[in-house]
């Protein structure tokens, strides 16, 4: 910013000290040259200073009150007009500087009567002038239009600063108002980015601590009768613990604020991190790869995000802790969108992880994938407590399927199952525009889920 403009802000937020001493000036020079002219004339009337004094004094507030102010102008200058001396002084340009002033700041009803008031004002000084004569009529025409032309000029230079004025007002108030949408947005995206690490978070940590307390749970009570057993539990529990770890790295790798190999590392890359160790079974290992770090010359396991496909490693993950699970796949499996495929799975894994803390010893669980036309249904029943269980009194693995799932236009149903234990039911469209939707709709998925019921007492 200039000292110009420093200058012009300060003056604009301190109007009135400004206005008033610009006014004391006009006074001390407007004033004496107006009784000076009037004392040339021969015809100084009683009182013709202080017209002049009054006529300039309003302008102090000409901007915080241009209304007031103009209309004390014109009253003091009609005054002048009819009582005082037929010769114009040099503060009647207080007229004018009232009007250029009501029209930049005043409302636009004020500057429409202001400017009529100093057209009559001009028809009635050149009256006044040619001495309400009808022999010099021509004489006061050409006063008329003359001032007429000035006071329309200073009313168009008036309307022009104007509009120079309200559109710098609707400049910056749009620049506010897209400030605080922009800082609105940044709140709502980092909330929304906060939930989702808070969901992949509790997955993670939920799933993998249940597999790992229910494995040392059993491999504790088997460790004098069935040392094998316990040994296999903690190879599970060092395997998932391995894969919790890698997930960890991964998700945590996002959250970086520098690149990998450190500030000024030469040949770093902006990204995710995955784990050095191998990813467990569930965790995407048949597509993993190695890849050199070029910042620190180690070898780095690239991983991708779990997918619907991964559900039936899943369980057998489960499945190797003692549960027992079934696994039914409904359908042609087919390629999802990444979100897609990591919900479905996601919401797998969750449900899962409720069976193991929540369905009590020994429960029978069963896992149904179907593939639909226009979406992919998930099933997850176990015949445990159900509705008895004790739970934590959060719901966040529910509340957080419900969330993966309407991101993606789905729903997810969870509650006891008749005959005992408990069911979650997810379905999630694979393409939301042809979601079939209405009373035809309500009819489809009822006989959808008949069918499902079907396949799954089967299995």
């Amino acid at each position: 910013m200039t000292a110009w403009e420093r200058l012009l802000r300060w003056a604009d937020a301190h109007r009135f000290a400004v206005d008033a001493a610009a006014t004391a000036v006009a006074l001390l020079v407007l004033v004496p040259a107006s009784a000076f002219t009037l004392g040339l004339d021969f015809s100084t009337g009683t009182g013709a200073g202080w017209l002049s004094f009054a006529l300039v004094v309003p302008l102090a507030w000409r901007r915080v009150a241009p209304v007031w102010s103009a209309a004390t102008v014109y009253t003091v200058g009609l005054l002048q007009v009819l009582g005082g001396s037929h010769v114009p002084t040099v503060a009647d340009v207080a007229v004018l500087a009232a009007l250029y002033s009501v029209t930049v700041h005043g409302p636009r009803w004020a500057y429409r009567v202001a400017v009529l008031g100093a057209l009559a004002g001009s028809g009635l000084l050149a009256l006044r002038l040619a001495g309400w004569s009808p022999y010099r009529a021509a004489d006061a025409t050409a006063v008329a239009i003359f001032l007429g032309v000035l006071t329309l000029g200073v009313w168009s230079f008036g309307l022009a600063r104007r509009a120079r004025r309200e559109t710098i007002e609707a400049l910056v108030d749009r620049a506010e108002r897209a400030e605080v949408e922009r800082d609105q947005q940044h709140r709502i995206a980092t909330a929304a980015e906060r939930a989702r690490i808070a969901r992949e978070m509790h997955d993670i940590v939920a799933h993998s601590l249940t597999v790992m307390v229910a494995q040392a749970d059993g491999g504790r009570y088997a460790a004098d009768a069935d040392p094998a057993a316990a040994t296999r539990a903690l190879g599970t529990i060092a395997e998932t613990g391995r894969a919790a770890l890698s997930d960890m790295r991964r998700l945590l790798g996002v959250l970086r604020t520098e690149p990998v190999g450190g500030p000024g590392a030469p040949g770093t890359r902006l990204g995710p991190i995955a784990s050095p160790v191998p990813p467990a079974p569930g965790h995407g290992a048949a597509a993993a790869r190695t890849e050199p770090s070029t910042a620190t010359g180690a070898t780095q396991t690239l991983a991708p995000q779990p997918a619907a496909g991964d559900v039936a490693t899943l369980v057998e993950q489960v499945r190797s802790s003692g549960l027992r699970i079934s696994f039914v796949q409904v359908g042609e499996p087919r390629h999802l969108p990444p979100g897609t495929g990591l919900t479905v799975y996601r919401i797998a894994q969750e449900a899962l992880t409720n069976v193991l803390k929540h369905a009590g010893p020994d429960p029978g669980v069963t896992v149904l994938l179907a593939w639909r036309r226009d979406a992919i249904a998930l099933d997850v029943d176990d015949d445990g407590r159900g509705a008895s269980a004790d739970g934590d009194g959060l719901g966040q693995g529910l509340l957080g399927m419900r969330e993966r799932a309407a991101m993606f236009g789905g729903t997810v149903a969870a509650g006891p199952r008749p005959g005992g234990g408990f069911r979650v039911r997810a379905r999630i469209p694979t393409s939301i525009a042809s979601t079939p939707t209405g009373p035809d709709a309500a009819g489809e998925t009822d006989g959808e889920t008949d069918s499902d019921t079907d396949t799954e007492d089967d299995a």
